[in-house]
């Protein structure tokens, strides 16, 4: 009775275990607004793309990627951004990750005096897509 005990606590234990460590993936769309690609580029290549390698060093994340493509009617929009989390515990400390990164790095890098609204607007967002292995 105490084996069968044994092996039901390790089965759930493996089960809870394997559910944390699972990846997990939040994908941002982002539009460029009124042609201000330089911008808008110079912004993901200077901040986002910049904290992502820093979170990368630090183990915060897993992976990440900064995707252009074309803009059209079904696709309005310029950039897919995905960042990958190696498991919950990644996840769920993200925003305290990045804003640690955030405050490090100091002041936004930008092409000139144009403000981040003036040159990008995300279109839609998924947080927290889990990885189907």
């Amino acid at each position: 009775m105490k084996f069968k005990l044994l092996i039901i606590t390790l089965f759930f234990s493996y089960l809870g275990f394997a559910q944390t460590n699972k990846k997990i993936t939040t994908i941002e769309t982002v539009e460029i607004l009124n042609n201000n690609t330089k911008e808008a580029v110079y912004y993901f290549q200077n901040n986002w793309k910049q904290l992502r390698l820093r979170a990368l060093d630090k183990g915060y994340i897993e992976s990440f990627q900064l995707l252009e493509t074309s803009f059209s009617n079904e696709t309005p929009f310029h950039f897919v951004l995905v960042t990958t989390y190696a498991n919950k515990k990644q996840f769920e400390d993200r925003e305290v990750h990045f804003q640690e990164l955030i405050e490090e790095s100091g002041n936004l890098k930008l092409l000139n005096d144009k403000k981040p609204s003036e040159f990008r607007k995300s279109v839609f967002a998924v947080d927290g897509a889990k990885h189907i292995e």
